[in-house]
């Protein structure tokens, strides 16, 4: 039978084998080639998908992002707070009125009533959709 030395002795003596044949085979960064460098590297192309706009249609509209920003800030500075918060943040009315300490109705009512607003700018300039 094996000793617990000879056990202990045995596995020290692979485990340093293993080391060595891993050092025989390990390049660093300094002594690689810029050939070699370049093939452990990507670049990330999910960004330059959206390079193109998303445009949604509504009603033979085309609503661009870029339009409704211009939409959105053609609204008196509460309503568009009011919009940004609920909407782009995700605060309800109640937080949004404890912010501006406020009601929630008045809260409830600057959003409310600015899509009237947001619909007619969006109408008056937004181009015709072309559907091919």
């Amino acid at each position: 039978p094996l000793s617990c030395n000879t056990v202990l002795h045995n596995e020290a003596c692979d485990t340093h084998r293993e080391l060595r044949r891993h050092r025989a085979k390990e390049v660093t960064f300094s002594d690689m080639t810029l050939d070699e460098a370049r093939q452990l590297h990507t670049f990330d192309e999910y960004f330059k998908r959206e390079t193109v706009e998303t445009v949604f249609e509504k009603a033979g509209k085309k609503i661009t992002p870029k339009l409704l920003l211009e939409a959105i800030r053609t609204l008196p500075e509460e309503k568009r707070k009011a919009i940004l918060l609920y909407y782009f943040e995700g605060m309800n009315d109640t937080e949004i009125a404890e912010l501006f300490n406020t009601s929630r109705s008045t809260i409830q009512y600057r959003r409310t009533s600015s899509f009237e607003r947001l619909r007619k700018y969006l109408e008056e300039n937004a181009d015709e959709w072309d559907e091919w």
